[in-house]
């Protein structure tokens, strides 16, 4: 085989794996769920200091105000100012990461 050969074939493997990202990535515009959680995290420090948290990896259907969304679902446990440890229910919407609802458990 010559050289010339064995470079165009990697050439057209780099080209048509680029191609397949590309179509990947605009196809897939989902949040990953870590990410989902990661920004209710961020959010929930406002409340007092995160001391556990979850998320489900598989995203479900949630009703909000009449209008449906897909959603990362999770819960949150803070320890809030006042000493007490609270936990909390969330809906993340998978597309923006959009905190849809943000309740606590009783």
């Amino acid at each position: 085989m010559s050289w010339k050969r064995f470079a165009a074939g990697v050439g057209a493997g780099v080209a048509v794996t680029m191609i397949a990202k590309s179509t990947l990535d605009k196809s897939e515009s989902k949040l990953s769920p870590e990410k989902a959680l990661k920004l209710v995290k961020k959010k929930a420090n406002e409340l007092g200091t995160v001391e556990g948290s979850w998320v489900h990896m598989i995203t479900e259907q949630h009703e909000s105000d009449h209008l449906m969304y897909d959603v990362y679902r999770g819960g949150i446990t803070l320890a809030e100012e006042d000493g007490q440890v609270s936990a909390y229910e969330f809906y993340v919407d998978a597309e923006t990461g959009t905190i849809l609802t943000f309740k606590k458990q009783d």
